[in-house]
C-alpha cells in the first residue's frame, strides 16, 4: 500500500500481532516508537521492519515539513508468536546496474546485509538510469512489481511511475528503464 503521511501527522500507539511489516520511506521521514523500547527516523531510500509476533504497540509519525511518501507492505508470517522486533537500515542510493539489490529477506537466506522477516520473499528495489536494464530472477512462486518513479519496460510490457504489475508462470524478467526509474520488486510465495 502507497501511503502519504502530511507534515506533524500520524498514528497514535496501536497494536499488532503476527504480521510482518515493511516500510520502504519514498520521500521525507518517518518516525517510529514501540513498547519494546526501540525508536528510529527511517528517511527517503530507507526499510524498516517489524515483526509483530506475539504482539507489540507502537506508533508512527511524520514529524518533518514536509509530506512523508512510503509505501507500506503486510506479509503473514510463516512463523507465529515470535518474540516481536524492529530493525531498520539505510540503503546505498546510488542507481544499480544488471541487479537491484536485496533489501529485505527471510531469515534463511545467505542476504547478510539485507534486513530480515519471517517469510520466504525477498524485497528488491533500485534506481535504475534510463536506457539500462536489470536481469531479475523469480525464485518464488510469483514476484509483484512496483514502479515506484520513471517509466519501465518488464519483458515486453510498459508501466509508468503507480503502476504494478504481477509476475506469475516466469523465473526471469528482464526490466528495461525507458526514464530514469526506481523499481520495487518482491518474490515471494503464493
Amino acid at each position: 500500500m502507497m501511503m502519504l503521511l502530511l507534515q506533524k501527522k500520524g498514528f497514535d500507539p496501536h497494536p499488532h500481532d503476527n504480521m510482518e511489516i515493511i516500510t520502504y520511506v519514498r520521500s521525507g521521514a518517518i518516525t517510529h516508537k514501540d513498547d519494546m523500547g526501540n525508536e528510529g527516523r527511517t528517511e527517503a531510500g530507507d526499510v524498516q521492519v517489524m515483526s509483530a509476533g506475539t504482539g507489540v504497540v507502537h506508533s508512527e509519525y511524520n514529524l518533518e515539513n514536509e509530506a512523508t511518501n512510503l509505501y507500506q507492505i503486510w506479509m503473514f508470517p510463516n512463523k507465529k508468536n515470535v518474540k516481536p522486533r524492529w530493525d531498520a537500515k539505510q540503503f546505498p542510493k546510488e542507481p544499480v546496474e544488471g541487479k537491484l539489490k536485496p533489501l529485505v529477506t527471510g531469515f534463511d537466506s545467505d542476504h547478510n546485509d539485507s534486513l530480515k522477516i519471517y517469510q520466504d520473499a525477498i524485497i528488491y528495489a533500485g534506481k535504475v538510469n534510463k536506457g539500462k536494464s536489470v536481469e531479475q530472477t523469480i525464485d518464488r512462486d510469483q514476484a509483484y512489481v512496483l514502479c515506484s518513479e520513471g517509466k519501465i519496460k518488464i519483458n515486453d510490457i510498459e508501466i509508468k511511475k503507480g503502476d504494478g504489475a504481477e509476475i506469475t508462470d516466469l523465473k526471469n524478467v528482464k526490466i528495461t528503464s525507458l526514464e530514469d526509474s526506481e523499481i520495487l520488486f518482491i518474490d515471494l510465495p503464493r
